[in-house]
């Protein structure tokens, strides 16, 4: 599993985080604020899409209202490797 940070604006909060599910392979998501204290955090399990993640992006919106900014952290699934044992 990586680990990935973006450093943005509340406004752009909602839009990235879309980019990020569309890709596929993230795993968790988190969101801090510009003091690093965890505002949210949702995983995000295999093929959950749509409807299931309306409530996670209504908070991600309210968020993005509220933050002028913060830092997304995001776990990505590492495809192809094999843990190491």
């Amino acid at each position: 599993m990586t680990k990935e940070s973006f450093s943005i604006h509340g406004d752009e909060i909602l839009k990235k985080i879309k980019e990020l599910i569309a890709e596929g392979n993230v795993r968790k998501i988190t969101i801090t604020d510009k003091s690093g204290r965890e505002i949210m955090s949702f995983p995000l399990t295999f093929g959950v899409v749509g409807a299931l993640m309306l409530p996670a992006l209504a908070a991600v919106g309210a968020i993005a209202a509220l933050v002028t900014e913060c830092t997304i952290t995001v776990e990505r699934e590492d495809h192809g490797e094999t843990p190491a044992e």
